[in-house]
């Protein structure tokens, strides 16, 4: 019975093997693909921090308005307050993410000066 398994188990290494070869391939593929969609992940999250402010800065005003009775100044106040806000959190955060790029090693960046710099023809 034990000569059954045999054949059973070459197939498992092959396997095996072509599942640490498709690994090893998708690991190497996941830091290009990560850069980009961080980067997509960055700016939708400033955009929504900015859309979201302005959207709480008006539902302030409206409940200002709504309790208070005070007409629709309390919704130009909310959107001029909210919208203030919603800058300076942007502006700090981008400021952020752009300190943390700018500390990042920056790969495969030509400079001209290599010997991949394009050869100019002369007449």
């Amino acid at each position: 019975m034990p000569k059954a398994d045999e054949p059973n188990d070459k197939a498992f290494q092959s396997l095996d093997a072509r599942l640490d070869a498709f690994e090893a391939r998708k690991a190497a593929e996941k830091p290009v693909k990560a850069a980009g969609e961080k980067a997509s992940q960055d700016g939708y999250r400033l955009l929504a921090d900015l859309i979201g402010g302005v959207l709480v800065g008006l539902g302030f005003g409206w409940l200002l308005d709504h309790y208070a009775g005070t007409g629709p100044w309390g919704m130009v106040g909310g959107l001029l307050i909210g919208t203030g806000l919603a800058i300076f959190s942007v502006v700090r955060k981008a400021t952020k993410l752009s300190a943390q790029a700018s500390k990042a090693p920056a790969k495969d960046v030509d400079n001209g000066d290599g010997p991949t710099a394009p050869k100019q023809k002369r007449d």
